[in-house]
């Protein structure tokens, strides 16, 4: 699983539709479908249901957005860190 993957689930999921996610990712919908559809796959079940209007999360996909949510925030906080770390700052850690 990889965090565009998630990134691109987050979106989806907020936009309630491929379009617009994919404008805010700054992609085409085809690569953002594909990432949508790999993370399905991997997690082995639809996390989504597509409707003529977009795209609406279903029990699997509520349960994993907070999830989502969680990784993403984590890794910028990480980053964070990683950077004041680096860049000397103290209380950095």
């Amino acid at each position: 699983m990889s965090l565009t993957h998630i990134q691109s689930f987050v979106a989806v999921a907020e936009e309630g539709h491929v379009g617009r996610a994919a404008r805010r990712l700054h992609l085409t919908q085809p690569p953002l479908s594909r990432h949508i559809l790999a993370l399905e796959d991997e997690l082995g079940t639809p996390l989504f249901e597509r409707t003529p209007r977009g795209m609406r999360l279903l029990p699997a996909g509520e349960a994993f957005l907070l999830h989502a949510r969680r990784i993403l925030a984590e890794v910028d906080t990480a980053v964070i860190t990683v950077r004041g770390v680096a860049g000397g700052r103290p209380g950095a850690s």
